[in-house]
Order: structure tokens, then sequence, then C-alpha cells
């Protein structure tokens, strides 16, 4: 009964904050550095990054997760709009590994060091044994570098969040914060009224991912961090490819 009303507070919560944030940036006077062109070149604001992020870390107090998703949230939604504001749009890791080699320190590196060491702080707060404190921080970076990943069209992240956190929902209420954030802005998202950006979808991957690593053993952890590790690479290839192919 406490675990049922906790997933509805927290949900309630955090669909509240992201409403109430989104609503209140969207009334401030028109700022182009909050606006992009998304893939069918459409002008849309930003507004739903900082709103989803908001929301998804407080949503997560109530959930019981005070500490390490509150810890991963914030720090994967600063880093993600820190990319959002300054990034370069070099695409994949092996790119901003290149760039750190010769010097030079891009956003990506910054998201990348940055959410990684996180979700292993995070990752320590959560378990008790060394190996499992890896794994757990795997998941959790892996997790916001997931969600981050597909979100190249209208909808898909917070379709993401949604549909992989329902199974976290039947063992803990931490994944209905990030669910009820990603609710929250789902039909501006879909409408192309909004981006999610690097912030939002980092914030909700982070907190997500908090809750799978929350609810799982050793065994558990292992097979979501080999998934999330492959899907990472494979996604850096076709990132690679892409920025590689002609205009």
């Amino acid at each position: 009964m406490i675990q049922k009303y906790g997933r509805t507070f927290a949900f309630g919560v955090a669909a509240g904050v992201t409403r109430a944030v989104y609503a209140g940036l969207r009334r401030r006077p028109r700022d182009e550095r909050w606006e992009r062109t998304n893939h069918a070149g459409r002008t849309v604001d930003l507004y739903a990054g900082p709103a989803v992020a908001a929301g998804t870390v407080l949503g997560a107090v109530p959930a019981g997760g005070r500490g390490a998703a509150v810890l991963a949230g914030v720090v994967a939604g600063a880093c993600g709009a820190y990319d959002d504001h300054r990034g370069d749009h070099r695409r994949g890791f092996r790119a901003h590994l290149g760039a750190l080699r010769d010097g030079e320190v891009t956003s990506g590196a910054v998201k990348l060091f940055g959410i990684g060491a996180a979700g292993l702080a995070a990752g320590a707060l959560l378990k008790e044994r060394p190996v499992d404190q890896v794994l757990a921080g795997v998941v959790i970076a892996g997790t916001a570098h997931l969600v981050n990943l597909v979100d190249v069209r209208p909808g898909r992240a917070v379709l993401a969040v949604l549909g992989l956190g329902a199974p976290g929902l039947l063992r803990g209420p931490l994944a209905a914060a990030p669910m009820g954030a990603a609710a929250a802005v789902a039909a501006d998202d879909l409408g192309e009224r909004t981006l999610l950006g690097d912030a939002g979808a980092h914030a909700l991957g982070a907190v997500l991912g908090t809750a799978v690593a929350a609810t799982n053993g050793r065994l558990g952890l292992a097979a979501h961090a080999a998934g999330l590790v492959a899907a990472a690479v494979y996604g850096d290839e076709v990132s690679r490819r892409v920025a590689g192919s002609p205009a």
C-alpha cells in the first residue's frame, strides 16, 4: 500500500513540477538562445529540458530517491544543459575523446566524464560491494546516454522512458518520477512545440537508471550494463557514420 501511494505521489509531483516550470518558462519573452530547429525544419523551444530535469529530481525525493537519484539527476541534467548551450555538434564518443587527446575539452567530454562520475557516485550510495557499485554506475550513466541517444525525433525519448519505466514501477516507486515528468511534456514533444534537449533526456535517463540499479542484484545489473554498453557502442558507430555522410 505504501509503495502504491508512493508511486502515485512521485508521479504526481514530477508531473506537476514539470508542467509548472515548463509553463513558467514559456511565458518568458522570446529568447533565441532557447530555440532550435528540429529535424523537420520547425522552430521549437528547449524549455522542456530544464522543466523535465526539475520535475524528475523533485519527484524522486518522495519516491525514496534521496541521495543517489538526486545526485545522478542533477549532474546529468546540468551536463546536458551545458551541451545544449555550449555544444559544437560533434557526434560520437570517438570525436570527443579525440579532441580531448589534442587538449580540447568539448561539451561531449564534459557529459561523458561528468555523468560517468555521477553514476559511479550514485552507485556507491546504492550498493555495498565494489563490483555492484561499479555495475550500478554503468547502468545509471548508460541509461542516461541511452535516453539521449533515442531523442532524435519527436516523442521518442518520452515514449522510451514510459516504456522502460513501467516494469520498474512493479518493483519500486522511483521509476514513477521520470515517468511523470516525461508524461507531462509528451503532448508538446510529440506536437513539435518543444525539445527535451540533452538536459531533459539525460536527467530522465539518469533517474530511470537509478531506479533500475536500485531494484536489481548483481546478475541483473550485469545484464543491464552489458546491454547498455552494447547500445552505446552501436550508437557511437551510427553517430560517426551520420557525421561522416555527405549533407
